[in-house]
C-alpha cells in the first residue's frame, strides 16, 4: 500500500529589488516591505522569486538600453526575512554591474542558503535546472529570459539562459521523461501591456506541449492573465513584487503572488494572491478589491482561450500604440544617439535584437505596410489604454 504525501505548497514572487523607496526602508527593517503577505510566505514549504537586481555594485553600471540599478550586500536580509529560498536570476537586471556584480551576488546568495537558477559562468550553468526535493516528488525548476542588451550566455562566457525556446522544450521533456514535475519561470514580454506578445504565447504553448505543468511569466511590471494549454496553467505576468516604480500608474501598483501546490506526483492547485504595492511596502487586496481583481483577472484571461484570440490581443497593442508611438520611440533612439550615442546606440541594439521589441516593431511596421495597424477588437483595445492611463 502507498503511502499518502502530504501536499505541499510554493509561492512564487515576481520582481524583486531593492531600489528606490524601498531600499531603505528594506535595510532599516528586512521584513516590514512584505506587509500582511508575511504569513502567507512563511506558511509555504518553499517559495521562489525572481531577483531582478544585483545585490552588490560589482565596478560599476554596464552600459544598457534601459534602466540598470543595484541593491548591497545588506539587502539579503530581506530576502531572508521573507524566507525565500531560492532566486531566479534569468531576467534583464541580472548583469547590470557587469559579470563582477553577477559573482559577488552569487556568492551572497549561497552563503545565505538561497538556490539560484537561470544563469551561470556558461550557457550550460545557465541552462540547469535546480531540482527541489519534497515528499518524495522531485520539482525541475528551469528559468528563461530573452537575454537584453547581449546578456544571454554563450558557450564560454557568463549570462542568463536566452530565448532558446525549442532547446528548454528538450529539456522539458527529457525532465517530464525522469519522473519530474516541471515549472517554468519565463521573463519576457512588452512591458506594461495587458495583454501577452504573441511569440510569449506561442512559446508558453510549446513548453506546455512538451511536458511543463505550469508556465511563470514575469517582465511586464503589470499583471496580466492566463491561460489553459491542455491542462497546463500558465500565467503570463504576476506584475511587480517588491518593486517599486515612481509613477502614479494604477497597474504597476498591482500584482500577484502564485501560490502553486503539488500533491500525489502533480500540480493539484494554483492560485493568485493579489496585492497593492505602495510607498511603505506591500498589502494584500481585501474587501471589494478582491472581487475587483477577479473580474479584471478574467478579463484579462478572457482574449486568451485560443491563439486566434491572443493574437488579436497582440494587434490591439500594436494598434494602441499606432503609427504615432512608433515615431515617437524612433525619434527618441535618434535623439539618444546624438546626445549620448552608447545609450542611443544599446537602445536601437535591443529593438532589433530583442524578441520583445523585434517583434513589436517587425508586426507593427508590417501592419502599417498593409493598412492594417489600426484593425483591432475595439475592447481590446480599451483594456490597453486603461493600462497605460490609469492612476491610483
Amino acid at each position: 500500500m502507498g503511502v499518502d504525501m502530504k501536499p505541499f505548497k510554493i509561492i512564487f514572487g515576481s520582481d524583486f529589488a531593492p531600489i528606490r523607496k524601498f531600499a531603505p526602508l528594506m535595510a532599516a527593517k528586512p521584513e516590514a516591505v512584505y506587509g500582511d503577505l508575511l504569513p502567507i510566505l512563511r506558511a509555504a514549504d518553499h517559495r521562489i522569486v525572481n531577483l531582478e537586481s544585483p545585490l552588490d555594485p560589482g565596478t560599476g553600471f554596464i552600459v544598457k538600453s534601459g534602466a540598470a540599478f543595484t541593491g548591497s550586500p545588506e539587502h539579503i536580509a530581506s530576502l531572508e526575512a521573507g524566507c525565500f529560498d531560492v532566486a531566479v536570476m534569468a531576467n534583464n537586471h541580472t548583469f547590470d554591474c557587469g559579470n563582477a556584480g553577477f559573482f559577488a551576488t552569487c556568492e551572497l546568495l549561497k552563503k545565505h542558503g538561497i538556490a539560484a537558477v537561470g544563469a551561470g559562468k556558461d550557457l550550460s550553468e545557465a541552462r540547469r535546472p535546480l531540482f527541489i526535493e519534497a515528499e518524495s516528488v522531485k520539482i525541475a525548476l528551469f528559468a528563461i529570459s530573452e537575454g537584453e542588451d547581449m546578456r544571454g550566455a554563450t558557450g564560454d562566457a557568463p549570462g542568463v539562459r536566452p530565448w532558446e525556446v525549442e532547446a528548454l522544450a528538450e529539456d522539458i521533456r527529457r525532465a517530464k521523461e525522469a519522473g519530474a514535475v516541471v515549472i517554468v519561470s519565463a521573463h519576457c514580454g512588452l512591458e506594461y501591456q495587458p495583454y501577452p506578445s504573441f511569440y510569449v504565447y506561442e512559446a508558453f504553448r510549446t513548453w506546455a506541449q512538451t511536458g511543463a505543468d505550469i508556465i511563470v511569466g514575469h517582465h511586464p511590471h503589470v499583471p496580466q492573465g492566463m491561460a489553459n494549454f491542455g491542462g497546463t496553467p500558465a500565467y503570463f505576468s504576476l506584475g511587480n513584487f517588491v518593486f517599486y516604480q515612481p509613477v502614479k500608474n494604477f497597474y504597476r501598483k498591482l500584482g500577484y503572488m502564485l501560490e502553486i501546490t503539488v500533491a500525489e506526483g502533480r500540480i493539484a492547485a494554483h492560485r493568485p494572491i493579489p496585492y497593492r504595492i505602495g510607498a511603505d511596502g506591500l498589502r494584500l487586496l481585501a474587501g471589494n478589491e478582491v472581487e475587483e481583481f477577479g473580474k479584471l483577472f478574467d478579463r484579462l484571461s478572457a482574449p486568451l482561450v485560443d491563439a486566434d484570440r491572443a493574437r488579436e490581443a497582440w494587434h490591439a497593442v500594436l494598434a494602441c500604440n499606432g503609427i504615432a508611438g512608433f515615431r515617437a520611440e524612433l525619434e527618441n533612439i535618434l535623439d539618444k544617439l546624438r546626445t549620448d550615442p552608447p545609450h542611443g546606440a544599446a537602445m536601437l541594439r535591443n529593438r532589433v535584437r530583442c524578441m520583445q521589441h523585434l517583434t513589436q516593431w517587425s508586426d507593427g511596421m508590417t501592419r502599417i505596410a498593409d493598412g492594417t495597424i489600426e484593425n483591432a477588437p475595439a475592447e481590446l483595445v480599451a483594456t490597453v489604454r486603461d493600462f497605460l492611463t490609469r492612476e491610483v
